[in-house]
């Protein structure tokens, strides 16, 4: 079973950067797209915001575009997200997986924004 360990998580101000990372063990991370997702409480669904393809092709929602970068290392089996910009409804929960594969979630870092 592939586990997934998120963090970088932490309280920042509006218009705040941080960056987030995701060490993957187990599994064949090169091989697979990656994604990001958040969850922005508990009686929310979890939602896709962010995706990197095994090329290092990007796509993002259009509620991050221009302000998150994802990336990967392949040789670190680790994904990043870099966050700028940040507002106050990016505060959540942050997950990364595999959209193509049914594997387990990790326990997320939680990015909170607030002045």
């Amino acid at each position: 079973q592939v586990q997934l360990v998120e963090s970088g998580g932490d309280l920042v101000q509006p218009g705040g950067s941080l960056r987030l990372s995701c060490v993957v063990s187990g599994g064949d991370f090169s091989s697979y797209d990656m994604a990001w997702y958040r969850q922005a409480s508990p009686g929310k669904r979890r939602e896709f915001f962010a995706r990197i393809s095994a090329s290092g092709a990007t796509l993002y929602d259009t509620s991050v575009k221009g302000r998150f970068t994802i990336s990967r290392d392949n040789a670190k089996k680790t994904l990043y997200l870099q966050m700028n910009s940040l507002k106050y409804e990016d505060t959540a929960v942050y997950y990364c997986n595999f959209p193509q594969l049914s594997n387990s979630w990790g326990q997320g870092t939680r990015v909170t924004v607030s002045s």
